[in-house]
């Protein structure tokens, strides 16, 4: 591989509502750019009628297979490795559905666990949205849960939740050590997002930060010595290679050399 190449893992269509382009798209960029494997990680559709699981942020059943073939397509375009994923969350009552639709019927290569919500009820609470320590660990031990259950290639952005969160207080700092814990023990690669450093600053305690990637946490998984790949979360050609590079600088900054495939 050459060093001014790299991979990214961590890419969106505009099948989702909230991204523009198409797999071609990326993928052409992504060659100019300087790309050694790309992977697309759309948001996936669960079952037509299974309830509040935000449609709106995601493709449609109907669209999923035509999402994969556009992948496959792609991947016949450039000299480089294209693979076909899905970005989902977890929900133990879908455990079998993830497996046999996805990685079954679909032929999806892998699936990124996209933490986004917490479970409560019927309802699915952003992760930006939690604002107390009860909820808090609720969603890391559902969290810890999807990491432990084996289908997840990695989990992308592990700190979303301090984009609301904000300060490293003992919460943020317990329940990230615990699901820094199991990622180790399932050796299962933790993300630098790429994405998260273009939102709006927080200003904390501790001075201008970004959401996240948060950089106490970084400094927790380079000291443990955990598996971290760094994707672009790409919402655009533009920021495919360009974000996972600014994912890379990020992560040097604490003696962490990304892993270039979560299939390593």
């Amino acid at each position: 591989m050459s060093e001014n190449k790299i991979t990214n893992f961590h890419t969106h269509t505009l099948l989702c509502n909230h991204a523009s382009g198409m797999p071609a798209d990326y993928a052409a960029r992504a060659e100019k750019d300087g790309c050694a494997a790309l992977g697309f990680s759309d948001h996936y559709p669960y079952p037509e009628g299974s309830g509040d699981y935000w449609p709106d942020i995601r493709m449609k059943s109907h669209e999923a297979l035509s999402y994969i073939q556009a992948v496959r397509s792609a991947a016949s375009s450039v000299n480089f490795p294209v693979y076909a994923g899905f970005e989902c969350e977890w929900d133990r009552a879908y455990e079998s559905w993830y497996k046999e639709e996805l990685l079954g019927t679909l032929g999806a290569d892998y699936i990124a666990f996209g933490p986004h919500w917490v479970t409560l009820g019927s309802s699915h609470v952003y992760a930006m949205d939690i604002g107390d320590a009860a909820t808090l660990h609720k969603y890391i031990d559902q969290t810890i849960d999807g990491i432990r259950s084996g289908i997840y290639a990695f989990v992308a952005h592990p700190d979303l939740f301090m984009g609301r969160w904000k300060e490293w207080d003992s919460e943020a700092q317990a329940c990230l050590s615990a699901l820094l814990d199991a990622a180790i023990a399932c050796n299962v690669p933790v993300e630098v997002n790429g994405l998260g450093m273009t939102r709006t600053q927080n200003r904390t305690k501790r001075g201008m930060r970004y959401q996240y990637p948060y950089e106490e946490f970084w400094l927790m998984a380079a000291e443990r010595g955990a598996k971290v790949i760094c994707n672009a979360d790409a919402h655009d050609p533009a920021d495919v290679i360009t974000a996972a590079r600014n994912a890379r600088t990020f992560a040097a900054q604490f003696g962490i050399t990304p892993v270039e495939s979560p299939f390593a």
